[in-house]
């Protein structure tokens, strides 16, 4: 009969995660993520086999868990109001601490096909939803005519991958959400 695990393999992933954001995947050694989730060495491989099959559960669990239930909000496509709530929930997520995948898209993504797959479907769906987004906004009177639907999603979710970055650099979430407005508001024709 097995042995029942002595661990919560969400409560690691949720460690590492903050793990990987402070140092990288290439920054992260082995020794200080078994001490910091309190995992042997002997286990660590045994669940996970690597370093870099490790990330992947991370980045799936980072993904569930953090970035989902914030895209989530454009989902129901309720025009702007919906784009408004999902930059004010992702910018309090990634303020100071950038965002895990984007940081492993910069990272990795040349090198490592299934990181750049997990980044380009992330991206994808969002851009998705901003269109789905912005149609509803625009027959619904928010947005003028005029703009172009794909070309601003685009910009928008080209946007998300710069606020990545420079959430980790910004003074406060105000400067992010001033970046907001300004990103927003000619949309709107204002």
């Amino acid at each position: 009969m097995p042995r029942t695990a002595l661990y919560s393999v969400d409560k690691i992933l949720n460690q590492a995660i903050d793990i990987f954001l402070e140092h990288s995947f290439h920054g992260a050694i082995m020794d200080e993520i078994i001490a910091r989730t309190e995992f042997n060495r002997r286990g660590f491989y045994l669940e996970f086999g690597s370093k870099q099959a490790f990330l992947y559960r991370v980045l799936e669990h980072y993904l569930d868990t953090q970035l989902t239930p914030i895209v989530k909000e454009l989902e129901g496509h309720h025009g702007l109001s919906a784009v408004h709530t999902f930059f004010a929930l992702y910018i309090s997520l990634i303020h100071q601490r950038g965002c895990l995948l984007v940081n492993s898209v910069c990272e990795l993504g040349r090198q490592d096909p299934k990181i750049r797959e997990m980044g380009r479907h992330y991206l994808d769906r969002l851009q998705l939803d901003f269109i789905g987004c912005l149609e509803k906004a625009q027959r619904q009177g928010e947005l003028p005519k005029h703009v172009n639907i794909e070309s601003a999603a685009l910009q928008l979710t080209s946007c998300v991958q710069g606020f990545a970055a420079n959430a980790v650099v910004a003074e406060s979430e105000e400067e992010m959400r001033i970046a907001t407005a300004a990103l927003l508001a000619p949309l709107q024709g204002l």
